[in-house]
């Protein structure tokens, strides 16, 4: 009996080692990350698709097809290229303001794909617009934040050219001493790190609105004359971006649920003496350039549509597709559903992941509130061309 017992006892603990083993390996081993896929819904599923400004988003999916450059998202799919570019061919037939035509080519080029993150298909929505500063073209009393362009020792190294598994990756930096370096971040710069080369563009009055609008991507600037200059996105520093409302967060100054830019404004104005700490917090720094189109320029080459552009991450939706979205307009502005077809025609710093969108409101008071308070959660639903794998 005693044998049998011990027997019976060993059997046991083996059992019982097994079991903390196997419950060890569920904590330890790392869950595969959700997978991101396109499930086909048809365009019955999408609310409010009958209502939608078709023409509207007919005419920024043109500007897309203008572009004289191959969309890069597109570079390595031969397929979509070619069944996007079949599109864009049909699209140029089209009346300007015919809605039935308009809807008609959408529902007959594209097929209608509802973007999930393993059981997610909600996500990001928030939006950006085109401030306004006062600026001045040369040094003035009162005029004291300069605006820089894009350096000539700014240098960005393809990693793909000396690797096959780098393909696609890009650094930027400078070199010094002999060196590839990363570029000077925004602490340094603020510091007087370019200073003295030339290469101020303007002068601006506001230091808060200087650093929005390397936010935003683009905007106006109104001189003491009152005549107006566009500036947009020419490059940046290669530093990854931080949100200072993040770090504002952290440091206990605000609640996340708080968080917007008229309360980080407010917060900012309040503490002039923290602004520029805060403000270094963010290490990317934006250079920019002075526009002569009509409008900003996104990221895939075209002027942006207000309210029918949208920032998204390329690597997971292609530039030049339209990309239908449901979601709502901020209390701020009214609220309301914002169910509308967009084209994914730009890019952002703080862009990242495959539900996540950025809408374009264009100029104006309104576009300002709309895209201050904008936190919304939003279906992305990425029309393909029919044809494209």
């Amino acid at each position: 009996m005693t044998r049998s017992g011990r027997i019976v006892l060993a059997g046991g603990l083996a059992a019982l080692a097994s079991a903390l083993l196997i419950a060890l390996a569920f904590y330890l081993i790392p869950a595969p990350p959700p997978v991101v896929a396109l499930r086909d819904i048809s365009y019955a599923d999408l609310k409010g698709w009958q209502s939608d400004d078709h023409p509207a988003a007919l005419r920024a999916f043109r500007r897309s097809c203008e572009r004289s450059r191959t969309p890069p998202s597109m570079r390595a799919a031969p397929e979509l290229l070619a069944a996007w570019q079949t599109a864009c061919a049909a699209a140029k037939t089209l009346p300007d303001n015919d809605a039935a035509a308009a809807r008609r080519f959408f529902e007959s080029r594209f097929r209608p794909r509802l973007l999930t993150l393993g059981r997610e298909d909600k996500g990001l929505l928030t939006g950006y617009y085109e401030p306004e500063l006062a600026g001045s073209l040369t040094p003035a009393p009162g005029y004291d934040t300069p605006l820089y362009r894009l350096p000539d020792d700014l240098l960005t190294a393809d990693l793909g050219a000396f690797a096959a598994d780098l393909e696609g990756r890009r650094i930027i930096g400078r070199v010094a001493e002999g060196r590839f370096v990363p570029y000077l971040n925004r602490a340094e710069i603020a510091a007087g790190g370019l200073a003295g080369r030339g290469l101020e563009i303007l002068w601006v009055k506001d230091p808060i609105a200087a650093f929005v609008l390397e936010i935003q991507g683009s905007g106006r600037v109104r001189l003491p004359d009152g005549s107006l200059l566009r500036i947009g996105y020419a490059g940046k520093n290669g530093r990854a971006y931080t949100a200072i409302g993040r770090t504002l967060v952290q440091e206990g100054a605000m609640t996340l649920e708080a968080v917007n830019m008229p309360a980080i404004r407010r917060w900012l104005e309040d503490h002039p003496e923290e602004r520029q700490r805060v403000f270094n917090s963010n290490a990317s720094y934006v250079f920019f350039r002075l526009l002569e189109e009509d409008g900003p320029i996104g990221s895939e080459g075209v002027v942006l549509t207000p309210e029918r552009s949208l920032a998204v991450d390329p690597k997971y939706v292609p530039l030049g597709l339209p990309v239908w979205i449901e979601s709502e307009l901020p209390a701020a502005a009214g609220g309301g559903a914002l169910d509308r077809l967009l084209v994914a025609q730009d890019t952002g710093g703080a862009i990242t992941g495959a539900l996540r969108g950025d809408v374009f409101w264009g100029p104006g008071e309104r576009a300002e509130v709309i895209a201050g308070h904008m936190r919304q959660p939003a279906r992305f639903v990425v029309l393909t061309p029919k044809g494209a794998p």
